[in-house]
């Protein structure tokens, strides 16, 4: 039983190309289960988080996070918040699920470099991107492109990280354009939750990731707000724990300490502000779905030292310049000699009829490169890199 103020199935926007309902799935059900059978969902194994899928020896490479595993984590997340929140759990799933399909290879590194060869054609965005892809660029169905997902999963996958003003994205605006998503309103709280779990997921696993890859220490991270503590507590219950078992224990405390902290706060905001539909929610002055003041400024330290100390690591930075030369070669190749695509891209940007939208065409292309991908690519067509 859903809350009122949960999206309810039954009042669903409905889908742009009208289907039939399912005899036996709700139609977010639907949407989940078909952004798990694209194309691009696929292509996430291979994507990467922080660590490019080369990155280190293999051993430890192995047990990285990389796109795919890290969307299920949030998936996870999502489902569990908003089951204590009484939402709607699959719309939540969806959303995480189909969050980062829009990420191009090699994480936000990538994401920039693509941004800054696109600036001159409209621009790039992963969220806006992954709109893209479910409205145009998985093309498996006979009666529409895309995967037809209801109007609920879109706004979701727009505005998850709130309302979207002023400019916007040229794939955002052309679904947009298409079927008004409300860019203006807060999503739902669905949608919301999906977006707080991708924090909670992501700042965990980073912890994790960073440790096996010898990046800081544990006596490092004890020196940080919510950590310090979880190791604490870890210690006092379990003297001399096996150092392994010892670094699970302090961080999935950690991890608990967030979960808890995101459904209390929305729990209480909840029973103030009494929301009587999902729509009353879109209209508040701002998300339902947050952290505490207190904890969001811990994650701000824990974020800080992850950035300095993961994400422009030395180590990650020559990673980061080498495969940004990587698209930064690719891209204007492919734009310059349409003829270097594959056979089913190049027939069709030899038919565009401006530069724009051939740029587009190959962002499309090269976007949806896995890492390997775009590394073996790289070295085809140009050589070492």
């Amino acid at each position: 039983m859903t809350a009122i103020y949960a999206c309810q199935p039954q009042d669903s926007r409905g889908r742009l190309f009208h289907e039939s309902l399912s005899t036996f799935r709700s139609p977010w059900q639907r949407d989940r289960d078909r952004i798990i059978h694209s194309s691009a969902f696929r292509r996430l194994k291979h994507k990467t988080q922080v660590f490019v899928e080369h990155d280190g020896d293999a051993y430890r490479g192995d047990y990285f996070r990389t796109r795919l595993t890290h969307t299920i984590e949030v998936a996870q997340v999502a489902r569990t918040i908003a089951g204590a929140l009484g939402l709607n759990a699959d719309l939540a799933e969806t959303v995480a699920l189909a969050h980062d399909l829009g990420h191009p290879p090699f994480g936000h590194t990538g994401e920039d470099a693509l941004a800054a060869l696109m600036a001159p054609y409209g621009g790039f965005d992963h969220n806006a991107q992954a709109l893209r892809i479910v409205t145009r660029l998985e093309r498996h169905y006979a009666d529409f492109d895309g995967l037809n997902l209801t109007w609920e999963s879109l706004e979701g996958i727009a505005k998850h990280n709130g309302p979207i003003t002023g400019d916007l994205p040229y794939a955002l605006a052309e679904v947009n354009a298409a079927w008004d998503l409300e860019l203006h309103t807060n999503a739902s709280a669905e949608a919301q939750v999906a977006a707080v779990a991708d924090d909670v997921a992501y700042n965990h696993h980073d912890l994790h990731d960073g440790l096996r890859a010898d990046l800081f220490t544990e006596a490092e991270l004890s020196e940080l707000p919510v950590i310090g503590p979880a190791f604490a507590e870890v210690d006092r219950l379990y003297p001399g724990l096996d150092p392994t078992r010892r670094r699970y224990e302090a961080l999935r405390r950690v991890f608990g300490v967030m979960v808890e902290d995101v459904i209390a706060v929305a729990q209480n905001r909840l029973a103030g502000l009494q929301p009587q539909s999902a729509d009353d929610i879109r209209m508040m002055d701002g998300p339902i779905i947050r952290f505490s003041k207190p904890l969001y400024q811990n994650i701000k330290a824990i974020k800080s030292f992850l950035f300095q100390r993961m994400y422009r690591a030395p180590t990650v930075v020559v990673e980061r310049t080498r495969v940004t030369q990587m698209l930064n070669d690719l891209f204007p190749l492919f734009l310059d000699d349409p003829a270097m695509l594959p056979d089913q891209w190049r027939a069709a940007a030899l038919a565009l009829p401006s530069q724009t939208e051939r740029a587009r065409l190959v962002l499309d292309y090269v976007a949806g490169m896995t890492d390997r991908y775009a590394i073996a690519e790289h070295q085809r067509l140009i050589g070492a890199g």
